[in-house]
């Protein structure tokens, strides 16, 4: 067995291998092996510090072998310097290797060298000296020990005093030499030996360097260029990043440049080196020309989202100066602004240019279909009647006027614009346009700009709506917006007005575009000026169709045919209240309140217009009724009049160059403002009240009384017509032939006039049936009672009655007033009553009789004629 002492500094170790503090760290900690020339010496292995190992080395051959250490982990560390192993004979005395074969020796060189105690590993096995069996052996081992540590205390002291002699001698023989030395040279070279020593050493330098100055000199500057290259070798990166900047840039690699950038300036943005300092500057002028080339392009416009958000964290990353997000959002605010106003000068320069209607084929974003607008303005067209289809060319349907273009496009513009500029805004709010790495360093400069931001942006939003709500309202309210405004947000110079198809159109795509920003969760109060301007809007869109409602219901009037149907009507009526019905059909999504938005008659204003329009068209048309019943003759051409083919005819031939005469028109006007008032009126009332109109009671009643004046009107020109040529033929043909009440002949029966009178009256009987049979008892219970009337003031006009007139005169009123009965009222009974009061009462029962005789004569010899006075064909009147 063989002690080893090895210096792990001595141990030059290769690329692979360990090196000495991990060496000597391995073996304390997590060695699991130490082998020298193939023995493993790990139990005898004392790690002295961290470039020394002491441990035991077994018997092997005379050979060399290597140091292998191995961890726990199964890892291996070799040396390249193999270890010598030498036999104890073969040691000399003055060998000076690391390697001791006497173990005491080694133990006493140890302990002397290092005035300590030896490694447990090195230490006798017994130090005691004894077998511990008792204490009594225990007081004995430590007596050994005591003496033991006095020997070891006194061993360095008696070396030494025993050695003094051999240093003083050693010393004198020192000085002898050097005193020799001394003299030999100063006799011998002529002066101090060390001086001409160094006087040649002088020479054989210069000589030297005159030999191998060329030679020096080119190693120096080889050795200058090797440097060089080193270090350019070394620091390529920094010296070739300027040109590597500019060519990324042009490829527009840009997180290459800001990588090599953040490295580069890791490294080398403190360096006191110059040619350091001037090529980082030169790096720094590069990614500042970046700096101002990304800033240009994040405000450039248009642009994405994706690339804003890009160059924003481009220049976040880069340290850019200011607040280029905010720059950005300022930026896409004037843009989108100036993209509204862009648009509307854009349209007004059309319309002047072309003021027709604006063609959808004609924009430049169609995509050569027809637009969605046409199909909705054909389908929600109001569908007519037969008897109630324009002449006009329906391909007007298909072309968009200039301002419903406009809001459609402007509107689109902002929904294709707004988003982004939203997403924008949150991301900055919430930091991800931003690195991490950047997030991280400026999160707390970034909160306190989001604070002062939050106002600013909030007043960008108001101004893109103001914006956004002032064109549209200098587009199709004008009245709405300030002068000072008119020339900025109007200028359109139209004088025709939209129609409320087109205004339906317009506030379904304002609605559209209000819950698109509000899907991006914008605040209400910010978008609370959309919600009333579509409010302004729905409301001119109802007075507007009210409107356009009472120029069609006037233009009825030129589409009456005076067909009259089995009741006495004709289309009109039906007409009027179709017009109304699709009007307010039209009106249906106008008026329907959608989440958020007020009532149409919120306002009373609006209720009070909104009522007085309905009103407006109720009496329009009860002015066309009027203006047809007064139509002259001529401007009427009818050659159809349709009749009940039940009833006889009572007008005489009907030939083809028949038309109506007055009294026809005014009947059928009648007719058709019977059915208005019975049926019509109080339709259109309940729509109107469906629709949530307010004041229908109001308009009912205004319109009912106008219908009513306006039908007593025409009621009384018609009897004035009818009845005053019979009250007026009554007098000439009561005292025809000189008649005389008081001289007369006996009565044969009732005379001519009154027979005339009747048939006068049978004759608007017919008129009036073959119109209408609800007509007949109203028409002709007035003309009985002016022809009751009448014969009641004649008869109260004679003085006196012979017997003979007295019969006469009882006769003819007996027999008209039972011939009339039916159409009897209170005024015409009365009438009857006074004029048999005038009359003698009859004195016998024979001239009772006689009358009743002549009376029954009369009615058998008229009966054809005076069928139509029967109960069963006609309804009783109301006395």
């Amino acid at each position: 067995m063989s002690r080893c002492s090895f210096s792990l500094e001595s141990l030059p170790c290769s690329h692979a291998c360990l090196s000495t503090s991990l060496l000597a760290y391995c073996l304390k900690f997590h060695s699991r092996g130490l082998t020298i020339c193939g023995h493993n010496c790990l139990l005898t292995a004392e790690w002295m510090s961290a470039s020394k190992i002491v441990c035991r080395v077994g018997q092997a051959k005379n050979d060399k072998g290597d140091i292998i250490v191995t961890t726990k982990s199964g890892g291996k560390g070799t040396s390249t310097v193999s270890f010598k192993l030498l036999k104890p004979e073969k040691i000399g005395i003055l060998d000076q290797s690391a390697v001791w074969v006497d173990e005491m020796n080694y133990y006493d060189m140890r302990t002397d060298r290092n005035k300590g105690i030896p490694p447990l590993s090195l230490r006798p096995a017994n130090p005691l000296g004894i077998d511990i069996e008792n204490f009594e052996q225990l007081k004995m081992a430590v007596a050994n020990l005591k003496r033991q540590a006095s020997k070891k205390s006194e061993g360095s002291l008696a070396c030494v005093k025993g050695g003094l002699s051999t240093f003083f001698e050693a010393q004198d023989a020192l000085s002898a030499i050097h005193q020799k030395l001394e003299a030999d040279g100063t006799e011998k070279v002529g002066g101090s030996m060390t001086q001409k020593l160094e006087s040649v050493l002088n020479r054989a330098s210069n000589t030297a360097d005159t030999l191998f100055q060329e030679v020096l000199g080119r190693k120096d500057k080889a050795d200058s260029t090797r440097n060089a290259l080193n270090v350019l070798q070394r620091f390529k990166f920094l010296f070739n990043l300027p040109l590597n900047i500019e060519r990324n840039i042009q490829k527009g690699d840009y997180d290459v440049v800001i990588n090599d950038y953040e490295k580069a300036k890791s490294l080398f943005g403190k360096t006191e080196v110059q040619v350091f300092k001037k090529y980082y500057a030169q790096v720094e002028t590069r990614i500042e020309a970046l700096r101002e080339l990304l800033l240009a392009k994040l405000l450039e416009t248009p642009s994405t989202l994706h690339d804003q958000k890009r160059y924003i964290r481009y220049l976040s990353d880069l340290h850019a100066p200011g607040d280029p997000a905010w720059q950005c959002i300022g930026a896409q605010h004037r843009w989108i602004l100036q993209l509204m106003h862009s648009c509307k000068e854009g349209y007004v320069k059309d319309l002047k240019g072309n003021p027709g209607l604006h063609s959808p084929m004609l924009d430049a974003e169609s995509d050569g279909r027809p637009s969605a607008l046409a199909h909705l303005t054909q389908t929600a067209s109001l569908k007519r009647g037969s008897s109630f289809q324009s002449g006009r060319d329906d391909t007007w349907r298909y072309r968009t006027p200039h301002r419903v273009a406009f809001v459609e496009k402007l509107t689109k513009l902002v929904l294709s614009q707004l988003p982004n500029f939203w997403k924008l805004w949150i991301s900055y709010v919430n930091g991800s346009l931003f690195s991490e790495t950047a997030e991280k360093s400026g999160q707390i400069e970034r909160s306190k700009n989001v604070r002062q931001r939050q106002s600013d942006f909030k007043k960008m939003i108001q101004e893109v709506m103001h914006s956004l709500v002032k064109l549209i309202r200098g587009a199709l309210l004008p009245l709405s917006i300030r002068e000072g405004e008119a020339r900025q947000y109007g200028g359109w110079d139209v004088k025709a007005e939209l129609s409320g198809q087109w205004l339906a159109h317009v506030i379904q795509t304002v609605r559209l575009t209000y819950e698109s920003l509000t899907a991006l969760e914008i605040p209400n109060d910010m978008l609370q000026i959309i919600q009333d301007v579509i409010l302004d809007l729905r409301v001119r869109c109802v007075t507007v169709t009210l409107q356009h409602t009472a120029q069609e219901v006037k233009r009825l009037a030129e589409k009456e045919d005076w067909i009259v149907d089995n009741e006495g009507l004709t289309s009109l009526p039906c007409q009027f209240e179709q017009c109304i019905a699709h009007s307010l059909q039209s009106l249906n999504d106008v008026l329907e309140c959608k989440p958020g938005e007020a009532s149409v008659f919120q306002q009373p204003k609006t209720q009070e217009e909104v009522c007085q329009l309905s009103i407006n068209i109720m009496q329009v048309f009860i002015y066309c009724l009027e203006q047809l019943s007064t139509k002259p003759d001529a401007d009427i051409d009818t050659t159809h009049l349709s009749v009940d083919v039940s009833s006889p005819d009572l007008f005489g031939s009907i030939h083809e160059d028949f038309s109506l005469t007055s009294e026809q028109r005014l009947l059928i006007v009648l007719s058709n403002c019977c059915y208005l008032e019975r049926r019509t009126f109080l339709n259109i009332a309940e729509r109107f009240e469906k629709h949530d109109f307010q004041g229908v009671e109001k308009i009912t009643q205004v319109s009912m009384a106008s219908l009513k004046e306006l039908d007593q009107r025409l009621f009384e020109n018609y009897i004035e017509l009818k009845a005053d040529p019979i009250v007026g033929s009554l007098e000439p043909g009561i005292y025809a032939g000189y008649f005389d009440w008081k001289d007369c002949l006996p009565p044969t029966g009732v005379r001519n006039y009154l027979k005339e009178a009747l048939v006068n009256i049978i004759a608007v009987h017919a008129e009036v049936f073959a119109i209408s049979k609800e007509l007949v008892p109203r028409v002709l219970s007035r003309v009985v009672e002016a022809v009751s009337e009448e014969l009641s003031r004649l008869m109260q006009c004679v003085s006196s009655f012979s017997k003979n007139g007295a019969l006469q005169a009882r006769l003819e009123i007996c027999a008209l007033r039972d011939t009339v009965a039916i159409y009897l009222t209170s005024e015409s009974r009365s009438s009857f009553k006074q004029a048999l009061e005038a009359l003698p009462q009859l004195s016998s029962g024979a001239d009772k009789k006689f009358l009743e005789e002549l009376l029954n004569k009369f009615k058998s010899s008229m009966h054809l004629q005076l069928t139509c006075f029967q109960a069963a064909s006609a309804a009783t009147v109301k006395t």
